[in-house]
């Protein structure tokens, strides 16, 4: 009803319709994150591991300088010998593996404790770290590769995997199209022809940058032909200086390949004052331009840098003010598209990713009040591997889909995309004392039993 109700109305009446869904927050919570046997599928080393990582991601100037540690522990040690101690500790809290067997040992594990893969290939690029058209095709490559990876292994029924834009298009072409896109819109049927080979002159871009631009959009109009009708593509947010480039160029591959099904999705950051408009105007897009929406659903990681570079420009912070106010976007933003996939589950998906117990259980209610199937496939859940994992253990015990955003690739190539993870998500990091709770309470349990055990024996013994 509100699919074909949304284009009779006028666009500043939509989310007045939206919001005033009926909310019920009286009823009972349905799960908790309070039990510690949800660890008991792990070994006591994966035990120890755990509790010894977050230790020291719980040490702020830790995570705030990890780059630079590790930079002078790689320079010190020698690239072998730091790779032998990353091995076994962080890189196994947080990465898969690096060879194909080691990911797929990973992945097998996974899926019997019944959580899924979401493989992410850790390759992005900032402003300044631009690498030339070669290397941007490289990338191409281990996306594709990605993408086999990801249908061809049983691990999982509805395989997703992640995708950087800033991967296959450089980060200063994509500033450009954001402040050129504050002025003037550029035509989806237009990009959508270019991805698939014709020779477009966009307005606004020299000779060189257009033809960087059509490189980008026929690199991931050969993701989007790859994953088609096998593997969900979930398109990362990044910055807000690139934002609206990220999301033109995804809304292009969703009007291409999501006719049938949602095979690609957008982020939308609900720490960013403008999420919910953006999530609106998606919303009445996907109606006009008539193809399914994938949501992928987060609070946001950017939230310093964005503070700091609004401060530098002398404008006004993006980011809501307080953690409240993002809480309450968040939420909001949830309810309208769980309101969307109750009415027409077919056309619209969403992926609750975050680690905030709360937001995780608002979902899971609403879910219920709304009559949508826990594993009907149009809502599932996500954390980070190696964090979160009485929420998703417990999510997936309950019958929920729940997907674990699984990084892969050899020291090297994975420190960067560590360092920044340990970065962005340092308020997770430093937050993440329940779940350390919840390890030792395990952990104290497996000892008592081995305690005890040798006291059965020489009793019966004994007897």
């Amino acid at each position: 009803y509100i699919a074909k109700e949304f284009s009779k109305i006028p666009h500043s009446n939509v989310e007045c319709i939206l919001t005033n869904s009926v909310r019920a927050d009286s009823l009972p919570v349905m799960l908790t994150f309070e039990d510690p046997s949800a660890f008991r599928v792990k070994s006591f080393w994966e035990l120890v591991r755990a509790l010894g990582v977050f230790r020291l991601c719980s040490v702020p100037i830790l995570v705030n300088n990890c780059g630079k540690i590790m930079s002078i522990a790689q320079t010190l040690l020698g690239k072998r010998l730091f790779a032998l101690f990353m091995r076994p500790s962080v890189y196994a809290q947080f990465v898969a593996g690096e060879s194909e067997g080691e990911i797929a040992q990973s992945m097998e594990k996974m899926s019997c404790l019944g959580l899924r893969p979401m493989l992410a290939v850790p390759i992005e690029e900032d402003l300044g770290e631009s690498s030339g058209e070669h290397r941007y095709d490289q990338n191409l490559a281990s996306m594709l590769e990605c993408v086999s990876m990801s249908h061809s292994n049983t691990w999982s029924k509805d395989p997703m995997m992640q995708l950087k834009i800033t991967a296959l298009i450089s980060p200063e072409l994509c500033v450009k199209l954001t402040t050129l896109l504050s002025e003037q819109q550029y035509d989806l049927d237009l990009l959508v022809r270019a991805m698939e080979g014709e020779s477009i002159s966009f307005p606004g871009l020299q000779d060189s940058e257009n033809e960087h631009f059509l490189c980008g959009l026929q690199r991931l109009n050969k993701v989007g032909e790859a994953s088609a009708n096998k593997v969900r593509v979930l398109v990362d947010a990044e910055y807000t200086y690139m934002n609206s480039a990220l999301s033109l160029v995804t809304t292009a591959m969703m009007k291409k390949f999501n006719q049938d099904s949602a095979w690609i999705w957008n982020t939308y950051q609900c720490y960013l004052k403008e999420s919910r408009s953006l999530l609106l105007k998606a919303v009445r897009l996907s109606i006009s331009e008539s193809f399914c929406l994938g949501v992928k659903l987060v609070r946001g990681a950017y939230m310093d840098k964005e503070r700091n570079l609004a401060k530098k420009e002398g404008r006004s912070e993006p980011v809501h003010e307080s953690w409240e106010h993002t809480n309450d976007s968040y939420n909001g933003s949830l309810d309208i598209l769980l309101e969307l996939i109750s009415q027409d589950p077919q056309r619209y998906r969403v992926i609750v990713a975050t680690h905030n117990e709360k937001s995780v259980q608002h979902a899971v209610q609403r879910m219920e009040e709304l009559g949508i199937d826990k594993d009907g496939g149009s809502v599932c859940f996500g954390q980070l591997l190696g964090m979160c994992d009485h929420v998703s253990l417990t999510l997936a015990q309950q019958g929920y889909l729940v997907y674990k955003s699984v990084p892969y690739g050899s020291v090297d190539d994975t420190l960067p995309y560590l360092v920044r993870r340990a970065q962005e998500n340092r308020t997770v990091l430093q937050g993440i004392r329940k779940e350390r709770d919840l390890l030792r309470q395990e952990l104290r349990r497996r000892l008592k039993q081995a305690q005890s055990a040798p006291c059965s024996t020489n009793q019966k013994q004994a007897q």
